[in-house]
């Protein structure tokens, strides 16, 4: 049953790692026009420590994409300076939704081994009642 009760945790991680991911791509199409705005870039790091499970998944740090922000000409914009430009966002709504259907579809695949072996451990305790 340890076996089973691992497998459970390594796929709830993975879960909780991708809606922690879906969580960030979504602040980044929130603020997709919000000026000096920097996308929030997430990584995945394997977990460690006393009592950590073998194979599951955390995310890691927070960063900040540094890439060089837009300079948008608007001279009636409150944040424009006085040759009439502002820094725009460096988010790029193709790229988050394509993020976000990754960690969509990642989260599908690691409830499906979820449920694939919930349905393991009912059968064998089914099993073994009889």
């Amino acid at each position: 049953m340890t076996d089973f009760s691992n497998a459970l945790s390594v796929a709830a991680s993975g879960m909780r790692a991708q809606a922690q991911r879906l969580t960030h791509v979504s602040e980044n199409i929130a603020n997709a026009d919000t000026p000096g705005y920097h996308r929030k870039i997430t990584s995945f790091e394997a977990e460690r420590g006393v009592g950590a499970t073998e194979g599951a998944v955390r995310t890691g740090p927070v960063r900040l994409d540094q890439t060089a922000l837009p300079v948008i000409f608007d001279p009636s914009h409150p944040m424009a300076d006085d040759g009439g430009s502002y820094e725009g966002s460096n988010v790029d709504l193709v790229i988050e939704l394509a993020d976000a259907r990754e960690a969509q579809r990642s989260y599908e695949a690691n409830l499906r081994i979820f449920d694939q072996i919930r349905q393991m451990s009912t059968s064998l305790n089914d099993l073994l009642r009889r």
